[in-house]
């Protein structure tokens, strides 16, 4: 999925798209339905003879009731409208069940699609741009459902009619029929031909479809930016290009479709008119009947049509069959980081002990540079440890670490002695509670962002965290109070009030662990003061790693760690490393320094 990966597609496409061999996929997850397949095919099948019943019937009417001088034609006609009726209700039950079987099989696939997602690390979603999985959930998502609702039925009856119709004029005149089936290879050629090109151009298309729905999200997502720095011109033009680049290969698509469909189309009916020129001779001299020549005309009509329909649906089919191959990427995707075959029970009661044992690791996105270095860092159960350092220093990949989101290169990652790779992922995660230095919340109510670290929290539990997040005050004057819409990423609440929502669920999940990255950065003067104190209480009998940059907030910690450049430079309490007079003295005056010299010209 990764620029590499796709450029590779490129290069051999039949490699990664296999052609029409990755609708498999699709037919497989249609298979677990069969009595709507059943159900579908026998209403296809019931439809598709009826429509050949049509020809047949005129054809009756014509040699035995006009031809024959009978002036009864009446019953003739009244058989010809049952066969109508018996047609629009197979089409009817034919529609429904190849729609519910579409429907219900781009829901299984985008289930299984999004299940398998969330088992990925989050490396791969580093790699691979959210924004272009959420179009092959959509867009993707919606050729399939054509190819199964609509495609396959179609091309499924055509096939019906086309193998029934030529079977059908070989019982009127063989000779006839023998001509037009000379014609098929030739027609069969150019779909061949073309529509190999039009596997790979079908597959770009798809791509700049994603590129514009991704393009989409990122600039709605960060549309105060836009506005802020004046740059809705210079969007709307990248917009512009991306759309442009769209309509191109679906120009390209297009116009690779109409030839072939042009081409096949102007053969068949070349020999349609040919074989009823030489049907006219016959009526002519008496060999062949009135009746027989128009049904023969109905019947080639449709057959022509069937196979010109045909090319069409090769041309969906190849779109479809892009479509599933992407699809099927993300189907396919192995997680990075899963739980082994016989994970290792951590020990219970959980002691709270985090041990980074000779940890170097590099970031997939930047393997030239080591976030660690040979970093080793044991904290006890119920230690306060801070971690300080400039950016970059390697502060938050601790937290990457701990919660197993990656596994180093060297060294080992160890929760109460037990080695990360040799338990649960989940069993780790149910541990620890982080609180982000970004706030992430939902588009959803209060309580279900609150709960979030504790789904089962009662309602009274929820407004004892927001009491002791300060989150309280704010909460109950919303209109609706925990069920007020949050709106997309909280964009109805301030900053500071995103953040003590965050450390509210953080409160909810009452684990043994605490990861704060800069927990109080959003807050002002007074809200900090009270989260700080909220916090140390919660830290209590906790193992806590506080990420902080603002060296106020971690004075009283038991411990405070120095880094730079994915190394231990410093450590000690914060009186001792002000008298090393190393890193921490130099960032401590530079931050004490900054905050006396605002308050002196505030108060002047």
């Amino acid at each position: 999925m990764n620029d590499k990966t796709n450029s590779s597609a490129q290069d051999d496409p039949p490699a990664r798209l296999k052609k029409i061999g990755n609708l498999r996929m699709v037919f497989e997850r249609a298979a677990k339905y069969p009595k709507a397949i059943i159900f579908a095919m026998l209403s296809l099948f019931v439809a598709a003879m009826a429509t050949l019943a049509i020809p047949a019937g005129f054809k009756t009417i014509i040699d035995k009731g006009f031809m024959a001088g009978n002036g009864d034609i009446a019953p003739y006609f009244q058989g010809l409208l049952g066969v109508v009726a018996v047609l629009a209700v197979a089409t009817a039950f034919r529609f429904y069940f190849v729609s519910w079987l579409g429907e219900r099989v781009v829901a299984d696939i985008r289930l299984a699609v999004q299940r398998n997602l969330l088992s990925l690390a989050p490396g791969f979603f580093e790699e691979n741009r959210p924004s272009e999985i959420a179009s092959r959930m959509t867009s993707d998502t919606a050729v399939i459902e054509q190819v199964v609702g609509t495609t396959v039925s179609v091309a499924l009856r055509n096939i019906v009619i086309g193998i029934g119709g030529i079977i059908y004029l070989f019982t009127l005149a063989p000779a006839l029929t023998a001509g037009l089936l000379l014609a098929i290879p030739v027609i069969i050629l150019p779909i061949v031909f073309i529509g190999r090109k039009l596997t790979n151009v079908s597959r770009s298309s798809q791509d700049r479809v994603a590129d514009v729905g991704a393009m989409v999200a990122e600039t709605l997502g960060a549309m105060k930016i836009v506005q802020a720095f004046g740059q809705e011109e210079r969007e709307h033009e990248r917009f512009g290009g991306a759309v442009e680049a769209t309509f191109d290969t679906a120009k390209r698509r297009i116009r690779l479709r109409a030839a072939m469909t042009a081409i096949v189309i102007g053969l068949i009916f070349t020999g349609i008119v040919m074989l009823m020129w030489r049907g006219a001779i016959g009526v002519a001299d008496g060999s062949i009947s009135g009746g027989t020549i128009a049904a023969f005309v109905l019947t080639g009509g449709l057959v022509a049509g069937a196979f010109g329909a045909l090319t069409e649906v090769y041309g969906d089919l190849l779109r479809g069959a892009g479509a599933a191959g992407r699809l099927a990427e993300l189907l396919s995707e192995k997680p990075g980081i899963a739980a082994p075959e016989n994970p290792i029970a951590l020990p219970e009661p959980s002691r709270g002990q985090i041990a980074f044992d000779n940890v170097t690791f590099c970031y997939p996105a930047r393997p030239e540079t080591q976030a660690l270095a040979n970093f080793s860092l044991t904290v006890s159960p119920g230690e306060t440890v801070a971690v300080v350092g400039p950016s970059g220093a390697g502060k938050s990949t601790l937290f990457q670490l701990a919660q197993r989101f990656y596994d180093p290169q060297g060294g080992s990652v160890r929760i109460d002695g037990v080695a990360l790779p040799s338990a649960d992922p989940a069993e780790i995660r149910h541990r620890m509670a982080l609180v982000p230095q970004e706030t992430v919340l939902f588009a959803a109510s209060a309580r279900d962002n609150l709960r979030y670290g504790n789904w089962e929290a009662t309602d009274e539990e929820i407004w004892e965290a927001a009491r002791v997040a300060n989150a309280e005050k704010f909460l109950r004057a919303l209109p609706e109070g925990l069920d007020s819409f949050m709106g997309e990423s909280g964009t109805r609440l301030s900053g500071g009030q995103r953040q003590r929502i965050a450390i509210a669920r953080a409160l909810l999940r009452n684990t043994p662990i605490l990861l704060l990255d800069e927990a109080t950065s959003a807050l002002d003067a007074e809200s900090e003061k009270l989260v700080q104190d909220a916090l140390e209480h919660l830290m209590q009998d906790r193992t806590t790693i506080v990420i902080a940059h603002r060296l106020a907030t971690v004075r009283s910690a038991d411990r405070i760690i120095v880094m730079d450049e994915g190394r231990i430079v410093e450590q000690g309490d914060h009186d001792s490393l002000i008298t090393k007079n190393g890193l921490y003295a130099r960032l401590a005056e530079l931050q004490f320094s900054s905050a006396e010299s605002g308050r002196s010209k505030m108060l002047s």
